[in-house]
C-alpha cells in the first residue's frame, strides 16, 4: 500500500545502492500479489509476498504428530499469549516443518482451549471462542512455516508479523536482525481493536494480549530497536525492551524538493492541504465534522485531502458523511505529487489518532507551510520544539485526538492569522532545514547497521 511508511521505505532503499534489498511483503490477502504501488529500485533483488488469508484457506492433509512435553509447554504458552519459547516454535515450523493445522485439529490443542476457557470465558459460547483462536493463531503458525529468503541482516519496520518474521530469519540463517518502529505497532493495534466491531467485545482483550506477545516476541533477540523519537524509546522500554538496544533516529526527507516552493499566489480563498491515507488511524471523520464548523467561520475556507482510498468503506463513510452535512468545498484528489501540489495549500491539517513522526507534517513544513495536527507521535514537538537548541517558535497547532472542537478552532484561527501563519511558516522551515534532512537520517541508520553486525559479531 502508498502511504508514508511506504514512501520511507522506497527512499530508503534507493538511498543506499550500495546495498542489495531482499523485500519480504506480508499482505493481507493473494488478491494483491504483484500488484505493487512502487517502482522496484534497482538495488531490489528479490521479493517475496505472504498473504496471511492463505493461512485459513488451506486443506492440508492432516499428520498427526507426537509433541514432546517443551513442545506442549510452548503451545500452551503461545494460545495463551504469554511468552512463548519462540526458537521452540521455529524449530517446530521450520526444521521439522510440522504442518500449521496440525496443532490446531489436535486433541492437545482441544484440551489447552477447553483450559482455557473454563478460567477464563466461563459464560462465552465455546464455538465463539474456538474459532476465534484458530483464526488468530493459524496465520502465525503458517507464516513461521513459510519459505525464509536468505540475508544478511533482516530489518524489520514493524514488530508484530513482521518482526516475529525478522527473528526467524535470524534464527534460519545465523544472522541478526533489529527494528524500526515508525509507530507503537502494539499501541495502534490497541486502538484499533478498541474501535473494531468485527471483534466480539469479550474477546478484546485477548486481542490486544495476542498482539503485544507479538510484538514481545519481535524485540526480544533484536538487536537494535529504533523509533522515531524519545517519547517513542521510553514506550519501548516501558514495554520490555533493552534501554541498551533503543535508540531514536528521527526521520528525514528531501528538503532540496521542498526549499524553493513559495508562498501560495493569493485567490481569494484559505486553502487547507491534507496529505493522508483515508483510513479509520487518520480520523478523516473527525476532520470533516471540524471543517465544516471552519466553514461558518471562514467561508472562503476549503480543504483538499489528497491520499489514496487504502480503506474504500470507511472511505465510502467519509463522502457520505460529507454528503449528510451538506459541507461545500471538500475535495478528494486521490493520489498527487506533494511536491508539486503543496504550492497551492496555504497550510496543512492532520487528524491522525495515531501516528509517528509524520512524513506528511515534514514535507508541509519544508515547503513553508505550517501545520494543525493532532497531539500524537511527535506531533506536538514539531510545532513546537524538538530539541534543547530549538529556538524556532511556533510551526503550526496542536490539538487532542478527537476533539472536534479543538481542531475547528484550530483549523480557523491558522485561516484568520494571516501574518502569524506566515511567521509559522518560516518556522516550519527552518527546522526541517536544521533537524530533518534525509541525508542526516541514512547516515544514522547505516551506523546502526554497522553496530548491530558488529554487537552480533562479537
Amino acid at each position: 500500500m502508498t502511504g508514508g511508511v511506504s514512501t520511507w521505505i522506497h527512499q530508503y532503499m534507493t538511498a543506499l545502492p550500495q546495498h542489495e534489498f531482499v523485500i519480504w511483503a506480508i499482505a493481507s490477502d493473494a488478491s494483491m500479489k504483484g500488484k505493487f504501488k512502487y517502482t522496484l529500485p534497482s538495488n531490489v533483488v528479490e521479493v517475496h509476498e505472504l498473504f496471511l488469508n492463505d493461512a485459513l484457506k488451506a486443506k492440508e492433509s492432516i499428520k498427526r504428530h507426537s509433541y514432546t512435553p517443551a513442545q506442549i509447554e510452548t503451545l500452551r504458552k503461545f494460545i495463551d499469549c504469554d511468552r512463548p519459547d519462540w526458537e521452540t516454535l521455529f524449530a517446530m515450523y521450520q526444521d521439522q516443518q510440522i504442518e500449521p493445522l496440525s496443532f490446531l485439529m489436535s486433541h492437545q490443542f482441544l484440551d489447552i482451549l477447553t483450559d482455557i476457557c473454563k478460567e477464563e470465558y466461563t459464560y462465552t459460547a465455546f464455538s465463539d471462542f474456538f474459532h476465534t483462536i484458530r483464526s488468530m493463531f493459524l496465520p502465525v503458525l503458517y507464516t513461521i512455516h513459510a519459505e525464509v529468503p536468505r540475508a544478511d541482516l533482516y530489518h524489520s519496520i514493524a514488530t508484530g508479523y513482521s518482526g516475529i518474521l525478522a527473528r526467524l530469519g535470524s534464527y534460519k540463517y545465523h544472522a541478526p536482525y533489529m527494528i524500526s518502529e515508525h509507530g507503537i505497532y502494539t499501541r495502534e493495534r490497541e486502538e484499533e481493536i478498541i474501535r473494531a466491531k468485527w471483534v466480539i467485545p469479550a474477546f478484546k482483550k485477548f486481542w490486544v494480549r495476542f498482539f503485544y506477545m507479538l510484538s514481545a516476541g519481535a524485540y526480544e533477540k533484536a538487536g537494535m530497536i529504533t523509533s522515531l523519537f524519545a517519547g517513542a524509546r521510553k514506550i519501548q522500554v516501558d514495554l520490555g525492551c533493552d534501554p541498551d538496544k533503543c535508540i531514536y533516529i528521527g526521520n528525514g526527507i528531501h528538503y532540496e524538493q521542498f526549499e524553493k516552493i513559495g508562498p501560495k499566489t493569493p485567490n481569494g480563498f484559505i486553502d487547507i492541504g491534507a496529505v493522508l491515507r483515508i483510513a479509520p488511524i487518520k480520523d478523516v471523520k473527525t476532520m470533516i465534522y471540524a471543517f465544516s464548523g471552519v466553514k461558518y467561520r471562514v467561508p472562503n475556507a476549503r480543504l483538499f485531502i489528497a491520499g489514496p482510498e487504502d480503506d474504500k468503506k470507511y472511505a465510502q463513510e467519509c463522502y457520505d458523511l460529507v454528503e449528510r452535512l451538506g459541507v461545500k468545498d471538500i475535495y478528494f484528489l486521490g493520489m498527487v505529487n506533494v511536491v508539486e501540489k503543496m504550492v497551492d495549500f496555504d497550510f496543512t491539517v492532520l487528524s491522525s489518532i495515531s501516528e509517528g513522526m509524520p512524513l506528511s507534517v515534514l514535507e508541509s513544513f519544508a515547503a513553508g507551510r505550517p501545520a494543525v495536527t493532532t497531539d500524537v507521535g511527535n506531533c506536538k514537538e514539531l510545532v513546537s520544539k524538538v530539541a534543547e537548541d530549538d529556538d524556532l517558535g511556533s510551526a503550526g497547532y496542536c490539538v487532542p485526538p478527537m476533539d472536534i472542537r479543538a481542531l475547528t478552532d484550530a483549523m480557523a484561527r491558522m485561516c484568520l492569522q494571516t501574518d502569524k501563519r506566515y511567521q509559522m511558516g518560516i518556522a516550519a522551515r527552518e527546522r526541517v532545514q536544521r533537524y530533518f534532512r534525509h541525508e542526516d537520517m541514512m547516515s544514522k541508520y547505516l551506523a546502526a547497521y554497522d553496530e548491530v553486525l558488529k554487537r552480533w559479531q562479537e
